[in-house]
């Protein structure tokens, strides 16, 4: 986590615009969010030397702070101070691989595989999976522009024994299924919140017992053959799911 006193600057304050004080101080500080010169994580100064900084009162500059906490620029952590808030990824709730919407996101996917193993059948996936007594089980951890998003688990039939971290690095899980003719079709997912354990906190940059988004999926071929169980963690803070309702 770094520090924005440099990044800030200084700005000339227009004390006879109509623009109120604290929003122009806003508005610098969007723009500097906005264009990455104050990045994902970075520590604002507390709100005293902010004021200062503008020659502003201590109340306007908080104004100006609960402005850009609303709109989900900054948020105030506890112990931590106030930090610039990683941009939300907005994912629809349709069958797609993350890596593919975050391209499409115009976001930078990266992936770092923890782990291929083949394992027997545990619980998280016997209900699913009822012809083979081993399976593939897959962590990996995907980020966006460098930033930490998701802690990702999947288990794959045993075809899939021979994956590698190289397959898996350079584009979406499903993009691999595909080349193998395994195209998803349906799938049924359940979403809900859990606490980050110590393992998903210290891969996503958080405090244990943070707030994940935990997106637990089944997925399904034409013949409705499961080729892939999927539980995926995303930090509460950055990732959203839309879901169309008609």
């Amino acid at each position: 986590m770094t520090g924005a006193t440099g990044a800030i600057g200084t700005m000339v304050l227009r004390r006879d615009s109509p623009v109120p004080l604290y929003h122009q101080v806003a508005e610098h500080l969007r723009e500097l969010i906005g264009s990455g010169e104050l990045a994902t994580g970075t520590l604002l100064p507390n709100e005293i030397d902010l004021a200062q900084r503008f020659s502003l009162s201590r109340p306007t500059m908080r104004q100006a702070l609960d402005e850009l906490v609303r709109d989900g620029l900054i948020s105030r952590r506890r112990g931590i101070g106030t930090i610039v808030t990683p941009r939300e990824f907005h994912r629809g709730a349709h069958l797609t691989s993350v890596h593919d919407d975050l391209v499409a996101a115009g976001r930078r996917p990266a992936t770092e595989v923890l782990s291929i193993v083949v394992e027997p059948r545990c619980a998280d996936v016997a209900a699913a999976y009822d012809d083979d007594t081993d399976i593939v089980a897959i962590t990996r951890l995907r980020s966006a522009d460098d930033e930490p998003l998701v802690v990702m688990r999947n288990w794959l039939p045993l075809r899939y024994a021979d994956l590698t971290a190289a397959m898996l690095e350079t584009g979406g899980l499903y993009g691999v299924m595909r080349q193998r003719g395994d195209v998803p079709v349906t799938a049924r997912k359940e979403i809900s919140a859990v606490g980050a354990a110590t393992f998903e906190a210290r891969l996503l940059g958080v405090r244990r017992g943070t707030p994940l988004l935990r997106v637990r999926h089944v997925g399904y071929d034409a013949a409705r053959r499961v080729i892939d169980v999927g539980d995926h963690l995303y930090r509460g803070d950055a990732y959203t799911v839309d879901v169309p309702v008609t």
